[in-house]
């Protein structure tokens, strides 16, 4: 690709700055300068050197964010902050956008990515890949409520869900709960919990398919996702 569209990918300034630095002399290709902004570089194999920094080039960004509520996820919104709002910029040249949304009020994990076949790939409805969430719900949940999880219950709307997998950790006036379902409808874990009468008052996703929320990124915060869950995500199979 042309020298100065991977350089400003990559989040180096504009195209006019790197026109700039190439003019300047900062950049080097294989040990020689480069001042030709149409100048053809192998991203893989060269060597491109700006000011004595050598670029590590990367296509794809691979991004674990804990969503904070009131945040919606979107790339772009007219009313309210985004997801890709709270990205630094040397991210946001990536193009990054969400996999899939949580609510605007419900926390947690979220993966945001330019990768568009893996995100295809987690979001397929064919594929059934597992999302856990950890609840606070107003009221006692039963073993009658975890049966008809494992059965399916029927929405608002007539659907009928597939099983899910409710695990009660504290029952009583409130109760705390983990949910494990494989499908995505719209503000399906509250709607699931409408139809057997109970109401969610605090919802957080903690995992999706191989990938756990990281318990040290505060509300907000998001990291790049390591090697090994990178690799586990690449290779993920539902069973």
């Amino acid at each position: 690709m042309r020298i100065d569209k991977m350089l400003a990918n990559l989040g180096y300034g504009s195209r006019k700055d790197v026109k700039k630095l190439l003019k300047d002399g900062a950049v080097t290709v294989n040990d020689e300068k480069v001042k030709d902004p149409k100048h053809q570089v192998d991203p893989e194999q060269d060597a491109v050197i700006i000011n004595g920094e050598k670029v590590e080039y990367k296509e794809f960004i691979y991004l674990m964010m804990n969503k904070p509520p009131g945040v919606i996820s979107a790339t772009e919104d007219s009313q309210f902050e985004t997801v890709v709002d709270l990205l630094e910029m040397e991210d946001l040249v990536f193009s990054p956008f969400p996999v899939g949304r949580l609510d605007k009020d419900t926390e947690g994990l979220l993966l945001l990515t330019n990768d568009g076949q893996l995100a295809h790939r987690l979001l397929s409805p064919k594929k059934h890949v597992p999302k856990t969430y950890f609840a606070v719900i107003d009221r006692e949940v039963t073993a009658d409520d975890v049966a008809a999880f494992k059965k399916g219950v029927i929405l608002d709307d007539g659907y009928e869900t597939k099983p899910g997998e409710l695990e009660i950790l504290k029952s009583g006036i409130t109760s705390d709960i983990e949910l494990t379902i494989t499908e995505g409808k719209f503000h399906q874990v509250k709607r699931m919990f409408e139809a057997v009468g109970k109401r969610v008052i605090y919802l957080k996703r903690i995992s999706m398919g191989p990938l756990e929320l990281d318990k040290t990124l505060e509300l907000g915060e998001y990291r790049e996702l390591t090697d090994e869950e990178l690799d586990k995500l690449m290779n993920y199979e539902v069973r």
